[in-house]
């Protein structure tokens, strides 16, 4: 047997856990072998019994010496189980294990069964319980114990059909009956990687799943988690060679005349941040090779001027350019944006989206030099006469892939994307370690400072109270929700039905709601009307995260806080502090917001600085979820740490670039082995 073997020829598997196994995604030995534990139990010494409630997880072994099913309300049920120690002492405490509605549970434990237990102990009444522990009841069976017991036990991730006990017993019997020589080493030890040179893949894959003890355990998972880290930068690496061995062309005019007189227009002058970008990414628009360049700068740094400035250089030398956006409102807000700044250059501009396909905003004397749009520039028959530059706005909205299929709308265009989510470096090197990196790590001038406070919603009153002192002294505010409307599952409150309390809090001031729902037209006019003063507070969705610009509004109220993620709260934030005025951002959270919510607020209340905030971000959520692993490109890392394996990651890019120097199509027979580990990223890294 080895890695290819398919599970219907796994021997000694009955159809329940066939089924179960094909059921979670596992099609041979080798997804068998490679799902790796999530954490270990030292089961060679268990902790003691709490006497109190804990934020930290407790693994106690116990017997459990009483239980009990009870029914309460419609159909809903508790079961307890109370374990206690087997030999207590005076000091000992009986612990419950808790589960609310999982009726099943009640058959598996009975009085006398040994149980070991995961979770954090909390106080229900007098008793320390359990809710919802991770369990398992040890008992001895034909594999003897030392597969469960009296060692560093792996705890595996686990899906529905599939048990903790009987898989870890079938990677124990697989990893026995595939040799050796069935598990080769995908990476050359040629390499100066630490990691890779302490094990072979046969040795790693025993240590990561029953390690001998904690050095081997830690070797095994360097071992992995390099292998991961390997594969993506091969695949980055692999496909910025692709991008640069397109016939490119030159998209930049020997002469500036359009930007310059733009920037001579400007009421403000470029940053010295904003300057070395647009000089850098002029020097890739004048190259033959094609630009892929990341523009990363944090909220209000001045991302779009950059863009503007690129996107005039390429209008003068005669191609188009495409602006995308990842919403309509910004779509259409760059449109607008562009049609004032660029008013007197008289440039023909177009905007294309889902609703708006043809160019009525402007009648156009002849093919559209610069198109805004969303994904409907994907889409929908949009074709490009002469492209020369793609610009992407906030680049971790979109694919991978569909950044490909811009791309292929013209031959071979520029590429610029850009992102106000700052990423730490080693994302950076991941995620986007086929482009080349500008910063914008200055914000312009004049802006004022951002105060922000976290505070219960009990604290409504006091915040209207607040948000009218200023409205008095004519500044403006927004108000956002995280829902349009009210849900029945969820319990948070709603735009819609708070906008009609604030028009009460607030009146006689003008108040808005804005929402993704209303028409573009309206949306349109209301921002129009709050960017002249006429509205003075606007209750709205996160449609105003990114691209409103108002410098005069100087408070944000975000409700319910606790339901948005880090980046989200930043984004939004981002939107006040604009102007010369002091600013404000209050967070109000719900009464039953957890630690964990509370702890992410509390970073967003220490600091205004994108790259602490991301930093953290990735700490709370990691990169999956920080960047979304759909959108960002970034498969699921099962063991590599991208914030403490930055050494890794550059190892990784470094042996990548060797190989790929020495062979880049991977046709050498030393090479053969990479093409099943680059299978397993190639997948997600277009999705």
């Amino acid at each position: 047997m080895d890695l290819t073997t398919p599970l219907a020829d796994i021997p000694k598997l009955n159809t329940r856990e066939r089924t179960g196994l094909a059921k979670a995604g596992f099609q041979t030995a080798g997804d068998i072998l490679t799902h790796f534990p999530r954490r270990y139990e030292d089961r060679r010494q268990f902790d003691s019994f709490p006497n109190a409630p804990s934020n930290n997880p407790f693994c106690i072994n116990g017997i459990v010496t009483d239980r009990s099913l009870r029914r309460f309300g419609r159909g809903k049920q508790i079961f307890e189980a109370t374990i206690e120690e087997s030999e207590p002492t005076a000091l000992s405490n009986p612990v419950v294990l808790r589960w609310f509605n999982l009726p099943w549970i009640h058959k598996n434990i009975s009085v006398d069964h040994e149980v070991i237990a995961y979770g954090k102990p909390k106080l229900a009444g007098k008793r320390l319980v359990i809710d919802h522990p991770e369990y398992e009841i040890i008992k001895p069976d034909f594999e003897g114990p030392s597969i469960h017991i009296d060692r560093i036990t792996p705890i595996y991730p686990l899906t529905a059909g599939v048990s903790q006990r009987p898989l870890r017993t079938l990677i124990h019997r697989l990893l026995h009956e595939v040799e050796a020589g069935a598990i080769p080493d995908l990476l050359p030890h040629t390499t100066n990687a630490s990691a890779i040179q302490e094990l072979t893949r046969y040795d790693a894959l025993h240590q990561i799943h029953f390690p001998d003890d904690e050095d081997q355990k830690t070797a095994a998972r360097r071992y992995f988690a390099f292998e991961e880290f390997f594969a993506l930068q091969l695949n980055v690496a692999r496909r910025r060679l692709h991008y640069l061995s397109q016939p490119g062309a030159s998209h930049a005019a020997a002469e500036s005349h359009l930007l310059n007189d733009w920037l001579a227009d400007l009421p403000f002058a470029l940053t010295g941040a904003q300057e070395r970008a647009v000089d850098e990414i002029r020097r890739d628009l004048q190259s033959d090779l094609p630009m892929h360049r990341l523009l990363q700068g944090d909220v209000g740094s001045g991302k779009t001027a950059v863009a503007i400035a690129a996107m005039l250089d390429v209008v003068e030398a005669g191609y188009q350019a495409a602006f995308m956006a990842p919403t309509q409102i910004l779509a259409e807000q760059h449109f607008l944006t562009l049609q004032k700044q660029l008013a007197k250059l008289d440039l023909r501009i177009s905007l294309r989206t889902s609703s708006k396909k043809e160019d009525d905003f402007l009648e156009l004397q002849g093919a559209p030099q610069i198109i805004v749009g969303t994904h409907a520039l994907l889409h929908d028959g949009v074709s490009f006469d002469n492209l020369g530059l793609a610009v992407i706005d906030e680049q971790h909205k979109f694919g991978v892939a569909q950044r490909a299929a811009l791309i292929e709308q013209g031959t071979v265009p520029d590429v610029l994307v850009m992102t106000a989510t700052p990423i730490p470096r080693t994302l950076t090197m991941t995620v986007y370690g086929d482009l080349d990196v500008s910063i914008i790590d200055e914000l312009p001038a004049g802006r004022g400072k951002i105060v922000t406070a976290v505070r219960p919603t009990a604290k409504t009153k006091e915040a209207a109270k607040f948000i009218r002192e200023h409205l008095e002294q004519d500044r403006q505010t927004y108000i956002v929700y995280p829902l349009i409307d009210e849900s029945e599952t969820l319990n948070l409150k709603a735009a819609t039905t708070e906008y009609e309390n604030w028009a009460k809090r607030l009146d006689p001031f003008e108040v808005a709601l804005l929402h993704g729902r209303i028409p573009p037209e309206d949306k349109e006019t209301i921002m129009t009307h709050f960017r002249d003063g006429r509205i003075a507070a606007l209750v709205a969705t996160t449609v105003i995260e990114v691209g409103v610009d108002v410098p005069n509004a100087n408070i944000m109220i975000i409700d319910n806080a606790e339901r948005f993620g880090l980046a989200q709260l930043h984004q939004l934030r981002g939107r006040i502090g604009r102007g010369a005025h002091k600013s404000y951002c209050i967070l109000l959270h719900g009464p039953k917001a957890s630690e964990e919510a509370l702890e992410k607020l509390a970073v967003l209340e220490g600091t205004t600085d994108g790259f602490e905030i991301a930093e953290a971000d990735l700490k709370l959520r990691g990169p999956g979820e920080l960047l979304g692993t759909a959108q960002s490109g970034l498969p699921g890392l099962q063991l590599g740490d991208l914030l403490h394996d930055t050494t890794l990651v550059k190892e990784a890019r470094v042996l990548a670039d060797h190989i790929l120097d020495d062979d880049p199509d991977l046709k050498k027979a030393e090479h053969q082995a990479l093409k099943s580990l680059l299978e397993r990223t190639e997948e997600s890294l277009v999705a």
